[in-house]
């Protein structure tokens, strides 16, 4: 799956399940400050990452992400992994 594949899903699950404004949402939103996500959402976007990839996210991996573009780097990195 390419990037922009990737960042549209993320997006459409922001959207459905967070109720992100679709607006707001860009590669540079801050998942935090600009869109809202609490620690819970993240664990939630965590196991939806899991669903793309097919691999297990660790908390190490998540703990840098900040933004959408965060999001996506860290996918690739999985699906570059296997």
């Amino acid at each position: 799956m390419d990037r922009q594949a990737v960042y549209k899903e993320i997006a459409d699950f922001l959207v459905e399940t967070f109720e992100v404004p679709e607006h707001e949402l860009s590669p540079d939103a801050d998942l935090v400050e600009n869109l809202g996500l609490d620690s819970i959402d993240a664990v939630d976007l965590m196991v939806k990452l899991q669903e793309i990839t097919g691999k297990k996210v660790t908390p190490e991996q998540f703990k840098s992400v900040r933004t959408i573009n965060d999001v996506l780097d860290v996918t690739e990195q999985l699906s570059a992994n296997g």
